[in-house]
């Protein structure tokens, strides 16, 4: 088939698409809202012609029903049929050895250029795996994770999960745990923490696995501030090492979602013995993230949790992390910012990687939120209401470990494309409103006698 009746085809189906639901709120009507459907998988030409990848594509195409673009060199090869498709998802399905640090800024840089505002304009990610088995594990993954166990080896907001369990990398001895129904207690974990967060992977079988520290491309160094163990990569597989050199297997094959928000290099595949293939072909992970390199400024890693656990329920993984690298975008493009934290966001925007399918949806169990946000549409009349849930403090950081925490602005994305959008109220909180989502710069102190509204006029569009 030539490229223009490619072209042809690719419009005639998208303009054909139903219509969909016109409102949607996170606390009630969240899951009711079908979003634009339109995916497209983005794959070697070479990659898509091996008989084993090829399951991994053809799984993922009917899975979602999506369309193929091949390339030969280079993924900007697609642009110019990506404009045209203007995918509401973009899978990048790769080999391991494909996906190098260039790649993971590609995929950004490339998933930014689909129309002329600079952020990214398709949820994207990178489904990738030790082998094509294990990619096509990943690939066939269809039930919707509702994360309601979490831990960890980091302090996290227990508060806003149903029940979890974090040791602490600064302090040595510090167990916090969460009890279904319960409130975070504090009590005493062992000087060696590495057999503990085993058993939390193997017995506790948490849905979400957070981590800081010190990493390289094959270990995790658990301790940050003092002597602990290991977790140790190896032709795939994982295990601890604790402090006294003793291997601890790990078997934990359940589904999950792994946040190495502060963890050098644990995106980069430089080798079949990194962590980032251990955790997705040993460890039952499905959806991560990851620095390509080592992290020190850490807004792209750490602000994942601003917006996916601690708004819980109101973002799946990836709008999550799309979210954030909204945020970090705005923020960049903030002039009165110091010349450090540009350097700052310039080196995060795009070093970290989101592997896994896009469009599976792992998700928070929903839980009350610091502040509420409601969309209606009526007509051509788009309304965002924000409710303050916490009076005064509703815009405040819920957790402050870490780096760059709080602050974040306050994102919704849009049930279908809009454009010619026109401002009718709400214009002093200076929203940033874009085809496909509404961005409202965090106001910090919230006034509990205003209402935060923003309202416009927009037409739906067709690409």
């Amino acid at each position: 088939m030539s490229r223009y009746l490619i072209l042809f085809a690719t419009v005639l189906s998208l303009c054909c698409l139903s219509q969909l639901s016109a409102a949607t709120s996170d606390e009630k009507s969240a899951d009711k809202i079908t979003p634009d459907s339109s995916y497209v998988i983005v794959v070697n030409q070479s990659t898509a012609e091996d008989a084993q990848w090829q399951k991994v594509v053809s799984a993922l195409k009917a899975k979602h029903n999506a369309s193929v673009i091949t390339y030969k060199e280079s993924i900007d090869e697609t642009l110019a049929i990506l404009k045209v498709q203007y995918p509401r998802y973009t899978c990048f399905v790769a080999q391991p050895d494909e996906v190098t640090v260039d790649f993971v800024a590609q995929v950004h840089q490339l998933t930014r250029k689909l129309d002329d505002d600079p952020y990214i304009d398709t949820f994207a990610g990178i489904l990738t795996g030790y082998d094509a088995a294990n990619a096509l594990t990943i690939a066939k993954e269809s039930k919707p994770l509702v994360i309601k166990k979490v831990a960890s080896g980091t302090d996290f907001a227990t508060s806003m999960v149903e029940e979890g369990l974090w040791y602490d990398e600064l302090e040595k001895n510090k167990f916090v745990k969460k009890e279904l129904g319960g409130k975070a207690v504090q009590s005493e974990g062992p000087d060696d923490t590495t057999q503990a967060l085993v058993d939390s992977l193997n017995n506790y079988q948490p849905d979400l696995f957070i981590t800081s520290g010190h990493a390289t491309q094959s270990n995790w160094q658990i301790g940050f501030r003092y002597k602990n163990g290991y977790f140790v990569s190896k032709a795939g597989q994982m295990y601890g090492l604790d402090s006294n050199r003793k291997q601890i297997e790990i078997d934990s094959p359940s589904p999950k979602v792994y946040l190495p928000i502060g963890n050098c290099l644990m995106g980069d595949i430089n080798s079949k013995d990194c962590m980032a293939l251990a955790w997705m072909n040993d460890v039952g992970v499905r959806q991560m993230i990851g620095y390509m390199q080592p992290t020190w400024y850490g807004y792209m890693g750490w602000g994942v949790l601003d917006y996916f656990v601690e708004q819980p329920g109101r973002y799946t993984l990836n709008e999550a992390f799309v979210a954030n690298n909204h945020a970090l975008i705005h923020r960049l493009n903030d002039s009165s910012i110091s010349a450090a934290d540009k350097r700052g966001l310039s080196f995060d925007k795009d070093m970290v990687a989101f592997y896994g399918d896009p469009k599976w949806s792992a998700k928070m169990a929903n839980r009350p939120k610091y502040y509420g946000q409601r969309l209606e549409v009526k007509g051509d009349l788009y309304t965002l209401s924000i409710s303050l849930n916490k009076g005064a403090d509703s815009f405040q950081p819920v957790n402050t470990n870490g780096s760059q925490r709080g602050g974040r602005p306050l994102i919704q994305f849009l049930p279908k494309r809009i454009k010619d959008v026109k401002i009718v109220a709400g214009g002093d909180l200076n929203p940033v409103i874009t085809d496909d989502f509404i961005l409202i710069p965090n106001p910090q102190t919230a006034d509990p006698d205003r209402k935060y509204v923003v309202q416009f006029t927009a037409k739906t569009l067709l690409p």
